[in-house]
């Protein structure tokens, strides 16, 4: 098996994005001391995003495209765009919880900031990566390199981050109209998630109905329900009448990372995020002409 090296900007950007996040949860396991779940999570978001793209540089290296069980016209800007959003996440979370009052020894602080500044610059080249990657106007590519594909990905990452939000503390629990909430990021989560498996594995034509129609029905389906948990959630949490708490906590500002008010807060800004999403979504899908691999 020999392997074949043809130098290109796709290529090169891989490599750079592999050497960040390989050197984000290198100096991160060094010498950062990361003492809870937040810095597990982070050091999950680098070193996923580097086994992937080191999975996907080789693969091309050797020429084995033809034989992974996937499609690769969708599984590499699919993982591209995923791994951005966790190294994105990683660099959000990873100064709120590790940078932020901390105190202690300098060298601890250094290998903090270090890492903290290539999971920056990782996100940045695996965005660079998906910008070359995606689908041009007129090219026939897979339907995860159309902006349709790409903000599944968006949407799915979106839901994992409330479900984070509201499991802990649980927060969907206090009446029929937030549990109906829980439901439509459930609901919307599985469908998308189950578009971008059917896509990755080639398994669109198994589908008894056309699934350019599937997808169009589907972001009305999704857009009319996050209208709705868009209204509902923040009516229910933030609106007194309705058994909310429309002020922050005091205690809220000398906590790390996020007090459970903001939590709240977070869940409703993500929810217009993913409406917004799914609004953009629809405009796609019911435009876009695609040439399924």
């Amino acid at each position: 098996m020999a392997m074949v090296f043809r130098s290109s900007p796709l290529l090169w950007t891989r490599v750079v994005a592999l050497i960040f996040s390989c050197v984000a949860f290198s100096v991160a396991l060094y010498g950062a001391q990361l003492t809870h779940g937040t810095g597990d999570w982070c050091i999950f978001c680098w070193s996923f995003s580097f086994v992937g793209t080191l999975l996907v540089v080789l693969v091309e290296l050797c020429g084995l495209q033809a034989r992974i069980p996937v499609s690769w016209k969708n599984f590499p800007i699919t993982f591209a765009c995923y791994a951005s959003l966790l190294c994105l996440s990683a660099s959000i979370i990873f100064p709120l919880y590790f940078l932020k009052g901390y105190s202690g020894r300098d060298e601890i602080m250094n290998c903090r900031i270090v890492s903290c500044v290539f999971s920056c610059l990782a996100t940045v080249a695996y965005l660079s990566e998906v910008s070359l990657s995606k689908a041009r106007p007129g090219e026939v590519s897979g339907y995860m390199a159309t902006a349709p594909g790409l903000l599944k990905v968006c949407e799915t990452f979106v839901a994992c981050i409330i479900f984070v939000f509201i499991s802990e503390p649980i927060s969907y629990n206090q009446n029929a109209a937030t549990k109906w909430c829980l439901a439509v990021y459930c609901i919307c989560f599985i469908l998308s998630a189950g578009i971008i498996v059917l896509c990755v594995a080639e398994w669109t034509g198994c589908l008894p109905f056309p699934f350019a129609r599937f997808l169009s029905t589907y972001a009305l389906l999704a857009v009319a329900l996050y209208l709705s948990a868009t209204i509902i959630w923040p009516l229910y949490k933030f609106d007194d009448k309705h058994g909310g708490t429309s002020h922050r906590q005091s205690s809220c500002g000398s906590m790390a990372g996020l007090c459970p008010w903001d939590k709240l807060l977070a869940i409703a800004v993500l929810t217009a995020l993913n409406f917004i999403l799914y609004l953009a979504d629809l405009i796609y899908s019911a435009r876009l002409v695609f040439v399924s691999a």
